[in-house]
């Protein structure tokens, strides 16, 4: 089937005259020049928005920056280190990759926007080997809407575009996914990229790779007689040292370079929190976490996925595609349930099997239900960005008031700024989504594809015009150089108490201050005291300290650091 459909209003789609002519779009599985485009043009614009143009953010990106900012000054690849101090929570796959992009590009962008490319070139990989899989087990028509189901779920938006070691991990439990599509029909090769995707996913997060991946080939012969076969242990065999030797590398180097900070890390900070959670929490906090998180987080890629194993049936639930994809979804939520820290980012990996079974029944899905979805899609996304647009557009003609006045309180000062470029890209690509929308042929992959496009046309739009606003309330570069400037003219060291992980790197980048952690003993000679509290409490300390400063980041109402100047003239004076 081609791609435009001529016909003329008022007569039927074969007629081939006349001069009222326009054209639809039909995405019907089949590949044009112009639908390869968009799709790419669609992947682009989900992935590129957010990765520049923006500080590091509060939270996990700020932390993981941190790590990333030492590599670069000092050039220590081997062990992650934050403001000084040893950072042991993962292995360093992101951050040395991170650091790559840094030292390659931060002549041309800051560092931190440089970095972050890490985060789109992982996340490309991701989309990349999802249309691999796609294809492997349910054809070439499965491929491409295997990834657009995947980008319109709601979770993958959330933290894919921040500087986090869980997009690498993702990339590297779907290159071991494939591996394992691939395992029956060119078994050397799936061995190949199961073990690259073990080494990837534990070089970047650790153990729970290989408990997701390594899982997902144990359960598949214990219940399934299909994978039971010689050609899948030669497969196991040959993938297990190629995922093994970088990883047994990278630990005989660590452990070679400190004993001690080895053994932190793979007793304290992954067996003996293994023990912990599953002592403390299991069997209660973690499945239930994941099992509120799965409606909204894998919309709408779970109950599309519930309808391909409704129709399937029983007789077709015993063919090899299908126990991959479901038994990888019911895998990644166990292992999950096991292990320690429950957080909405853990959940990534279920999307890709998920997104699988879902993309392998989007055709069978009824009408009635796909023109639900698309009618929902539409309507909604059309009108968040129409509303986007308005808001704008009132923030830089100062109207309506009220709109404007509940901004100020958010943002005090803030100014919403022209941007041309950003404005440029913002009008043009919402100009194509609204026409794109307006001429595809009424079917269960438009529905799939609008949503897909509406989520990400709204994505863009918050990265393009939004940006500057997002980015005053979650940056600390105002607070640090405010900070930077009260500190005294003289001093011998800054001492900390309970500043976050997130603080203490961005002091380090914005302010080249490493602070002395005050709980472990140390600092207890330094002239300044740095203390992050909250607004309405100040923190108790001895008459000796004197506050010479207190900051938050705009519009943060709750958070507070506070700098304190020890007096010199009298004896020192104890933290707490």
């Amino acid at each position: 089937m081609n791609l435009f459909h001529w016909r003329q209003s008022g007569q039927p789609r074969s007629a081939a005259a006349g001069s009222n002519w326009d054209w639809t779009l039909a995405f019907d599985g089949t590949k044009t020049p112009v639908k390869t485009s968009l799709f790419v043009l669609l992947c682009m614009v989900w992935i590129l928005p957010g990765l520049v143009g923006h500080e590091p953010w509060k939270g996990d990106e700020a932390a993981t920056f941190g790590v990333i900012y030492n590599i670069v000054k000092t050039g220590n690849w081997l062990i992650p280190a934050l403001a000084g101090e040893p950072f042991l929570e993962r292995p360093p796959l992101y951050h040395v990759v991170a650091a790559l992009f840094a030292k390659i590009f931060s002549p041309l962008m800051p560092v931190h926007d440089a970095a972050r490319l890490a985060s789109g070139f992982f996340n490309a990989l991701t989309l990349f080997f999802t249309a691999m899989i796609g294809h492997a087990l349910f054809g070439e028509r499965v491929g491409r809407i295997t990834v657009i189901v995947l980008l319109g779920t709601l979770g993958l938006l959330l933290r894919l575009h921040e500087m986090v070691s869980d997009t690498a991990l993702l990339a590297g439990f779907t290159i071991g996914f494939y591996g394992y599509a691939i395992a029956e029909q060119k078994p050397r090769l799936g061995a190949v990229w199961l073990g690259v995707g073990i080494a990837a996913g534990f070089l970047a997060r650790g153990f729970i790779a290989i408990s997701l991946l390594g899982t997902i080939g144990l359960t598949l012969p214990i219940f399934f007689r299909h994978w039971r076969t010689r050609t899948y242990l030669q497969f196991a065999i040959i993938a297990t040292p190629i995922a093994l030797i970088p990883i047994i590398a990278w630990m005989v180097a660590f452990h070679y370079y400190s004993p001690v900070l080895f053994n932190q890390w793979l007793y304290t900070g992954n067996f003996q929190a293994f023990w912990l959670n599953l002592k403390n929490d299991f069997p209660f906090y973690a499945p239930l976490y994941y099992l509120r998180l799965l409606p909204w987080y894998t919309w709408p890629a779970l109950p599309m996925a519930l309808w391909t194993l409704w129709r399937v049936g029983k007789a077709r639930l015993g063919e090899p595609r299908i126990h991959l994809p479901m038994v990888s979804v019911i895998v990644v939520y166990l292992v999950l349930s096991l292990a320690p820290d429950a957080r909405e980012v853990r959940a990534l990996p279920m999307l890709i099997p998920l997104a699988l079974l879902a993309a392998a029944g989007v055709d069978t899905i009824r009408r009635g239900a796909a023109s639900a979805l698309d009618w929902f899609g539409m309507m909604t996304f059309g009108l968040f960005s129409v509303l986007l647009w308005l808001g704008w557009i009132g923030l830089r003609m100062g109207a309506p008031a009220p709109f404007v006045a509940w901004v100020k309180d958010y943002q005090p000062g803030f100014e919403m700024p022209f941007r041309p470029f950003a404005f440029s890209v913002a009008l043009l690509l919402s100009v194509v989504y609204f026409i794109t929308v307006a001429r595809t042929r009424r079917s269960n992959r438009r529905a799939i594809v609008n949503w897909t496009n509406g989520i990400t046309v709204f994505w863009m739009l918050a990265m393009t015009l939004w940006l500057p606003l997002i980015d005053e309330g979650r940056s600390y570069r105002s607070t640090m150089t405010e900070l930077r400037k009260a500190l005294p003219v003289k001093y011998n060291c800054v001492a900390s108490n309970n500043l976050g992980e997130a603080q203490r790197a961005l002091l380090d980048y914005y302010a080249n201050v490493i602070t002395k952690r005050a709980e472990n003993g140390e600092g207890t000679k330094c002239h300044v005291l740095l203390v992050q509290g909250i607004a309405d409490k100040e923190p108790a300390l001895p008459e000796k300290w004197v506050k010479i400063w207190e900051g938050n980041r705009p519009g943060d109402k709750i958070e507070r650091l506070r700098l304190y100047r020890r007096d010199t003239s009298r004896p020192y004076a104890q933290f707490h």
